[in-house]
């Protein structure tokens, strides 16, 4: 399958019970400046693989910064997810994917994609 380099609505995890799930079935690992939280996903779709990206208020007071944070994570993520998504589905396994900012400052897109590279890395050596 061809994942093409696009951030869709599919892609996020938009419910409460998938949310809660994800936070009660979890594991973790961190790739600094982001904690990734993953669990396996119960319901079948066609999506391999949805995400969630949380920055924190306590952190950043100022929504600009936090929604700029949060559009470095999900750019990061869009241009370098579909090794990934193509790993997850040869494996026919889906996941669901938290991106925590866990910094107390503001970063770079270069640091941001260094950081979402390993991390993506490291999901696939873990689910493998």
């Amino acid at each position: 399958m061809n994942f093409r380099p696009t951030f869709t609505k599919e892609e996020r995890i938009s419910s409460q019970k998938e949310i809660d799930f994800l936070f009660n079935e979890r594991s973790s690992f961190v790739v600094y400046p982001l904690r990734i939280i993953y669990t396996e996903r119960e319901t079948i779709s066609e999506i391999p693989a949805s995400i969630l990206i949380s920055v924190s208020k306590k952190r950043f007071k100022r929504a600009v910064k936090r929604n700029r944070l949060k559009r470095l994570i999900r750019e990061a993520y869009r241009l370098n997810k579909s090794d990934f998504l193509e790993c997850l589905s040869s494996q026919n396994k889906q996941l669901l994917v938290s991106f925590l900012y866990i910094s107390n400052e503001l970063c770079s897109y270069s640091e941001m994609e260094t950081a979402m590279k390993k991390a993506l890395n490291t999901l696939k050596q873990k689910i493998a």
